[in-house]
C-alpha cells in the first residue's frame, strides 16, 4: 500500500470512528455487544484483516503503518478494537509466520473478510503468566490427535469459529507445546457462559472445554513441539497493538477532560483556570506524548528487524500504565461526576484497567525487559 493509499484508510477509519463509534458506545455497553451495522461497516473497510497479508485479502500493512490505525481505533470503546483485533493479531499471525500454505489459503481469507472469527487458546487457570506450564494435551492417535483440556479467559471464544489451541505434545516446558488448528464445531469442544469482567462490555472472554476433540495431523501449525516460540511471536507483535490501543483510549481520555475543564464552572470560574487542574492535564498531554513515540520507534525497529522483543514488551509496559494513570486523573478532573455511571470517563477507567494484565501483564513486561538487558 503506498502513502497516499494509506493516508486515505487512516482518512476513513478515523471519521468512521468518531462519527459513527463513538455516539454508539453507551449502546455498546448496556447491549453488551458491537451493533450488527457497524460490524458490517467494519467488514467492509477491510478492518478485520488490516494486518494480514494482501495476497490472502487483508490489507497487508506494516507493523508501523497498523500501530498508526490502532491509534484511531483506540480512541473508542475498547470492544470495537476487540472485534477484530484478535483475528489480525494474536490468532491471525500465528497462521500468517507457522500456517502451511493450505492452512494460510484456508482460513486466512475468511479471516480478512470477517467471514469467520478466530481465538488464541493459550491461557489456562494455571498457566497464565507463565503459559510454558500448560497442561492441555494432544495426543497422537494414527493420523489424528485427541486433545484434552480447559483454557480460561479466551477472548472472542463465545463468537469464535476457529481456536489456535496450544497443547503438550511432549515433556515439560515451552519445547513440548504445539499449536493446533480447532473448528468451533469440534465434537467435544464446548464454551462456557461469557465471563462477567469489570470493563470492556462488547468484548467477551470466556472459558473453552476440550474433551477428546479429535483433529487430524494436518491441523498441527508448525512443526511439533514449536507451538511455544509461536505463541511468544504472536504474544509480541500484539504487544506492539495493545500499546497502540492504549495511547488512543488516553488521547480520547484527555480530549474529554480538556473538553470538561473547558466547561465547568466552580466558585464562577473555569475548573482548567485553575492550576492544580492545569498539572494534572499536562502530565497526561506528556505522557501520550512519549507513549505515542515509544510505539512509533518500536513499531519502526520491528519492522526494520532490529527488535522484536525488547521494544514491544517496553511499549506495552509503558503505554498501558501510562493510560491507567491518563484515566485515573480523567476521573479526578471531573471530580463527583467521573464516578457517575454514563459518563464517558468512569466507563473508560473500568475498560484501561484490563491492558495493565493481558497479552502480559506489567510484571511479565518488566521480566522480559530486565532479562533481555542482562542475557
Amino acid at each position: 500500500m503506498d502513502a497516499q493509499d494509506f493516508a486515505d484508510v487512516l482518512s476513513a477509519v478515523r471519521a468512521f470512528v468518531r462519527e459513527r463509534v463513538v455516539p454508539r458506545e453507551e449502546e455498546i455497553e448496556e447491549t453488551d455487544a458491537i451493533p450488527a451495522d457497524l460490524r458490517a461497516a467494519a467488514r467492509e473497510m477491510g478492518l478485520f484483516g488490516y494486518a494480514l497479508p494482501e495476497e490472502y485479502g487483508g490489507l497487508g500493512l506494516t507493523v508501523g503503518e497498523e500501530v498508526r490505525l490502532v491509534f484511531e481505533l483506540g480512541y473508542a470503546s475498547p470492544a470495537f478494537r476487540s472485534m477484530f483485533g484478535t483475528s489480525n493479531g494474536i490468532a491471525g499471525q500465528v497462521l500468517v509466520h507457522a500456517g502451511t500454505a493450505e492452512q494460510k489459503a484456508e482460513w486466512l481469507p475468511r479471516l480478512a473478510s470477517g467471514e469467520v472469527v478466530g481465538a488464541f487458546a493459550l491461557t489456562e487457570a494455571e498457566a497464565g503468566s507463565d503459559p510454558s506450564t500448560l497442561t492441555t494435551a494432544a495426543r497422537r492417535d494414527g493420523d489424528h490427535y485427541v486433545i484434552d483440556g480447559a483454557k480460561r479467559f479466551i477472548t472472542n471464544a463465545p463468537e469464535a469459529d476457529v481456536f489456535m489451541v496450544f497443547a503438550r505434545t511432549g515433556g515439560p516446558g515451552g519445547r513440548g507445546v504445539s499449536t493446533f488448528l480447532v473448528s468451533a464445531g469440534a465434537a467435544g469442544l464446548k464454551i462456557g457462559p461469557p465471563d462477567a469482567k469489570m470493563g470492556q462490555r462488547g468484548a467477551h472472554t470466556a472459558e473453552v472445554f476440550l474433551d477428546g476433540v479429535r483433529v487430524p495431523a494436518t491441523a498441527m501449525v508448525g512443526p511439533e513441539g514449536t507451538g511455544f516460540r509461536t505463541a511468544m511471536s504472536s504474544l509480541s507483535h500484539g504487544r506492539l497493538s495493545i500499546a497502540a490501543v492504549c495511547v488512543g483510549l488516553a488521547q480520547r481520555i484527555l480530549d474529554e477532560t480538556v473538553a470538561y475543564a473547558r466547561e465547568r464552572d466552580q466558585g464562577g470560574h473555569r475548573i482548567g483556570d485553575h492550576q492544580l487542574v492545569q498539572g494534572l492535564v499536562a502530565d497526561s498531554q506528556t505522557e501520550i506524548y512519549a507513549g505515542r513515540a515509544m510505539v512509533l520507534e518500536a513499531a519502526r525497529a520491528y519492522d526494520a528487524g532490529e527488535d522484536t522483543k525488547l521494544g514491544p514488551s517496553c511499549a506495552k509496559y509503558f503505554c498501558s500504565e501510562m493510560l491507567g494513570r491518563v484515566a485515573d486523573r480523567g476521573v479526578q478532573v471531573f471530580g463527583g461526576m467521573g464516578y457517575m455511571r454514563g459518563v464517558a470517563v468512569e466507563r473508560f477507567y473500568r475498560d484501561a484497567r484490563l491492558f495493565r494484565i493481558y497479552e502480559g501483564t506489567s510484571q511479565i513486561q518488566q521480566l522480559v525487559i530486565a532479562r533481555s538487558l542482562l542475557r
